[in-house]
């Protein structure tokens, strides 16, 4: 997924997605995808001609199945809190990552996820620690197992 915005217009896609990859998102992200339209928008990094375009891109990969959607519940949240005892302090972990984290772990404990995918360098050194081979969507080349 690419989030980049050299021309002003938010580029995201799954073009560059692998043939036959599936990408598993926690119903939180889709709310974290607005709170980055917004972002970019204040920004001035992009219009809100972009973030429609955007938002429609994230609606269709949405109800193509592109993106398959993840329910959050009380064992991700004890897990999150898990996961702040264990990193909060040292790496700087915030709640909501140690949220999408713990439904990640939950996902890959079941086996359908393999690599770990975020643009915070924060979160994606703890997804290691956690036994991650993470991928940072801004660094496309940069996947650490």
């Amino acid at each position: 997924m690419d989030l980049s915005s050299d021309d002003g217009m938010l580029d995201y896609s799954l073009e560059s997605a692998k043939p036959g990859s599936q990408y598993l998102i926690s119903r939180l992200t889709i709310v974290e995808m607005e709170s980055v339209f917004a972002l970019k928008a204040r920004a001035g990094e992009i219009d809100q001609k972009a973030v429609l375009i955007a938002r429609r891109r994230l609606e269709a990969d949405l109800g193509h199945r592109r993106l398959l959607v993840a329910a959050v519940n009380d064992e991700h949240f004890r897990g999150a809190r898990q996961l702040l005892f264990k990193h909060g302090a040292v790496e700087a972990l915030r709640t909501l990552d140690a949220l999408q984290l713990s439904v990640a772990l939950g996902l890959k404990r079941a086996e359908p996820v393999t690599v770990f995918v975020a643009a915070d360098q924060k979160l994606c050194r703890v997804a290691t620690l956690e036994g991650f081979a993470v991928t940072n969507p801004e660094q496309p080349a940069s996947i650490v197992i």
